[in-house]
């Protein structure tokens, strides 16, 4: 409990989106810092659908720092999340010793804080969970230390690819060369309004755990994976020119057709990693078939998919294709639920498939091989949330479900 639960706490809660990466980030150059061995770009989507939320509390009571994570108390001592809060009290001090006005006065530098959160979506199954929350973490840190300017480097601190979630739209990764990492940072290439048509559908698989985490996964391909070095020095530097030019012009195919490629190029090196490394399932491997025999009866490129470290499929299409794909995808992958459940998020219509377009792609049905599919676009970065009833924490400083 507080030691002086008579003094209310500063909190401060933010929400943060999931990003999904077209040109993978695959490997390190640097451990500690986390610096990548190339460059990557990401969609951000919409937080009406994919979010974290983290609220900070900040109180001379607390008597040391904590940290719940979707409803349990964890350990706040990891390296990963210290490196976040030490840098942000680090900035704060510099602010108030510079005597900035806009830093915040009412918050003691040596006070304790207070964190939680959760995420709307499930953790560690491909679906950029820690990338969502050290976004958010360090954006709800700076909120409430008064803390403003460049972040996302010290987001790329927690996790890598948590820096492209601190903004919104189409966001590329400069990989950087210098060794403190100062030129390793996040920057919108177009914001979430720039291609309005694009939809995104996450095809949830699984919602269990990866078997490999990214982190020692990366540390594997990069010790063992020829292929990985050759995608770093050699592909992903013209890749990454092609599609920002391809986003710019809201030129779908090109786009669609280097989402493809570079994913099937990641799974590649985590297949030339020694022991190789199996993020796809079979469930994967049929939505593969699945788009590929629907872009080829209709002759032209009208879905995408990309793949994470996990078999979630993300699917990036247009808005007028969507209700047939989704109706393509509950025909091939009968859901055990009949509802709407089995579609969450932007309301998808019903459309029919044409019989010839069945008979054309030719696949068995996989039953339940989809838990559920996500419907989204492309979104914002961090938001302060503004209403305090949306505060994760009390103000004895506990989450609200524990008080």
């Amino acid at each position: 409990m507080p030691e002086d639960s008579t003094e209310t706490p500063s909190i401060v809660t933010c929400t943060a989106p999931v990003n999904i990466a077209v040109i993978k980030y695959w490997g390190k150059r640097n451990e500690d810092l986390i610096l990548p061995i190339n460059s990557s770009l990401s969609v951000t989507l919409h937080q009406d659908q994919l979010k974290t939320t983290t609220t900070v509390a900040i109180s001379r009571s607390f008597q040391e720092d904590r940290l719940w994570l979707n409803g349990k108390e964890e350990d706040i001592r990891h390296p990963r999340l210290q490196s976040c809060l030490r840098e942000i009290r680090r900035l704060a001090r510099k602010r108030r010793s510079d005597g900035d006005p806009r830093s915040t006065e009412s918050v003691g530098l040596s006070h304790k804080v207070h964190i939680c959160s959760v995420n709307n979506f499930p953790t560690a199954a491909g679906l950029a969970s820690s990338a969502a929350g050290f976004a958010c973490l360090v954006y709800t840190l700076a909120q409430a230390f008064g803390v403003e300017g460049e972040l996302s480097g010290i987001a790329r601190q927690g996790s890598g690819s948590a820096c492209r979630s601190m903004y919104g739209g189409f966001v590329q990764w400069i990989m950087g060369h210098k060794e403190d990492g100062k030129d390793s940072v996040a920057q919108q290439v177009e914001p979430e309004g720039h291609w309005p048509e694009l939809r995104i559908l996450v095809l949830v698989a699984s919602a269990e755990r990866k078997p490999i985490g990214s982190t020692s996964g990366m540390q594997t391909s990069v010790q063992t994976s020829l292929l990985l070095k050759h995608r770093a020095e050699a592909v992903v530097p013209r890749r990454m020119v092609d599609m920002i030019e391809a986003v710019q012009r809201k030129d779908f195919p090109a786009f669609a057709e280097l989402t493809m490629k570079d994913s099937n190029q990641f799974h590649a090196t985590c297949l030339d990693t020694h022991p190789p490394i199996f993020y796809l399932n079979s469930v994967s491997q049929q939505i593969i078939h699945l788009v590929h025999r629907y872009n080829k009866y209709y002759g032209e490129t009208r879905v995408a998919y990309s793949f994470d470290a996990g078999p979630n499929a993300v699917i990036f299409t247009l808005q007028q294709f969507v209700p047939e794909f989704v109706q393509l995808v509950r025909h091939f992958f009968p859901p055990d639920r009949n509802g709407e459940d089995f579609i969450k998020g932007l309301l998808v219509k019903c459309a029919d498939i044409p019989v010839e377009l069945k008979q054309s792609i030719g696949l068995e049905p996989v039953p339940k091989g989809i838990n559920y599919i996500i419907s989204t676009k492309a979104g914002p970065g961090p938001r302060v949330v503004e209403d305090p009833s949306q505060h994760l924490l009390s103000v004895e400083g506990l989450p609200k479900k524990m008080v």
